[in-house]
């Protein structure tokens, strides 16, 4: 009998390149669809997201495109490298999906490879995942973060309840990297920025919370996530299930080197 080959546990959606908007100097917005789109099944939350394929150049890929089949006939130096993103906007009757990149010169992998793509180029990704949309039982809501966590954090301001209380910390390079952020809440939007100096701990501690339940979104940089993970838990009495807090990247370390920090901070935490 036939050898049956190894199959992928998550099948890969392909997609179309469509359109390409430069949103801001630092951010890139890729649209996508094609017949791939209806193999693509959203998610109810705001933080969806998806693993981004990017295959390595001069390397030709078995196909159908499957990673159980790459892992299996190809070294690993020739798998495709994964990156996550947050699914900006997904519309069903069009038939797009949207993700919006961070982009800085030639640093990282899916930034540079966002800055270089082309329309009709494919677009292959996993997913999606995620865990948080707001809720109805808070009386007000907290979205904290930077570039990386703003594509999440413009998606649940949309999400948030007609007129519910909602203040959301940003923190970018400069103004040139605002964007315009609907919702129908009742929003505070503060914008900090790197280059005076923006201190996104700093204004957290300083805002009034008031009465009431609050729930939290609170990604980004791992140094200034970890800070907020005790004040907001130990400090502001934040309900644990009410709080959604994941360092996407640490400043200093490539993506490669955060993965591998946080794998290794994950088996200490369950061998504890």
């Amino acid at each position: 009998m036939a050898d049956t080959p190894k199959r992928s546990a998550r099948p890969v959606t392909r997609l179309k390149v469509l359109r390409k908007e430069q949103l801001t100097p630092h951010m890139i917005r890729i649209i996508a669809g094609g017949d791939g789109i209806a193999a693509f099944t959203p998610n109810e939350f705001t933080d969806a997201y998806v693993k981004v394929l990017i295959p390595i150049p001069g390397v030709t890929y078995p196909q159908p495109f499957d990673m159980g089949v790459i892992r299996a006939e190809l070294p690993s130096e020739s798998w495709p490298k994964m990156r996550s993103y947050t699914v900006r906007a997904f519309d069903p009757v069009a038939g797009e999906l949207t993700i919006d990149f961070v982009h800085h010169g030639d640093e990282g992998l899916a930034g540079p490879w966002a800055a270089a793509v082309q329309l009709g180029d494919e677009l292959l990704l996993n997913g999606p995942g995620g865990g948080y949309a707001p809720g109805t039982e808070a009386d007000w809501h907290l979205l904290v973060g930077d570039e990386s966590a703003l594509p999440a954090i413009a998606a649940s301001l949309e999400a948030i309840p007609p007129g519910a209380r909602v203040h959301a910390v940003i923190l970018v390079s400069d103004a040139r990297e605002e964007q315009a952020l609907a919702t129908k809440g009742d929003a505070q939007i503060t914008w900090l920025h790197r280059s005076a100096g923006g201190d996104v701990v700093g204004t957290v501690r300083a805002l009034e919370f008031g009465g009431g339940v609050v729930q939290a979104f609170v990604h980004g940089e791992a140094g200034f996530v970890k800070e907020l993970r005790r004040h907001l838990l130990d400090e502001r009495g934040v309900r644990k299930d009410l709080l959604s807090i994941s360092g996407y990247w640490r400043e200093g370390k490539d993506d490669e080197a955060w993965r591998a920090e946080k794998a290794a901070e994950r088996a200490r935490e369950q061998n504890a």
